[in-house]
């Protein structure tokens, strides 16, 4: 049993293959977190997203798209109006305000539905978020709304696990 911890101990890579639910089916991707000097480097390619619409009236935008890391490692659908609510809240392991949280990450623009992105944290390493989920909404997050940022509907979800290599 021992080995089996020291061997996740000195993995340096995870990941969260992201599947759209029933209000985007069509978003398919990957996150991956890899270790590195003082923190993690993240990297998004995803595909299937809506492509940008300014607000209107009392209708927010879509997208850019809120991307967070939410507590709990379960992508269960659920309510299909309100999908992957058994993800729980955005994971913020030091109590911080909204903005600050370990799990808010960057918006992902739509560029013709697809993203690409890759950014440092500080705020975790690669071992504290395997077993957490990934989740993309459907609204930009404003980093001020507490205690989740107003992004709206979630429109895709991925458990973080260790890399297979």
């Amino acid at each position: 049993m021992e080995n089996n911890h020291q061997q996740d101990n000195e993995r340096k890579t995870a990941v969260a293959y992201v599947l759209g639910g029933p209000l985007r089916p069509q978003i398919n991707g990957v996150v991956f977190f890899h270790d590195t000097l003082g923190g993690t480097i993240v990297t998004a390619q995803i595909t299937g997203l809506p492509d940008y619409r300014p607000a209107r009236g009392k209708e927010g935008p879509i997208g850019p798209h809120g991307f967070h890391i939410h507590e709990n490692g379960t992508c269960e659908t659920g309510n299909p109006e309100e999908p992957f609510q058994s993800a729980g809240g955005h994971w913020n392991p030091a109590d911080q305000p909204h903005g600050n949280h370990a799990g808010d990450f960057p918006v992902l623009f739509s560029n013709s539905g697809r993203a690409y992105m890759s950014f440092f944290t500080n705020q975790f390493r690669v071992n504290e978020v395997v077993g957490k989920a990934v989740i993309i909404h459907q609204n930009p997050d404003d980093y001020r709304t507490q205690p989740a940022g107003d992004a709206g509907k979630r429109l895709a979800c991925g458990v973080v696990e260790w890399a297979a290599y």
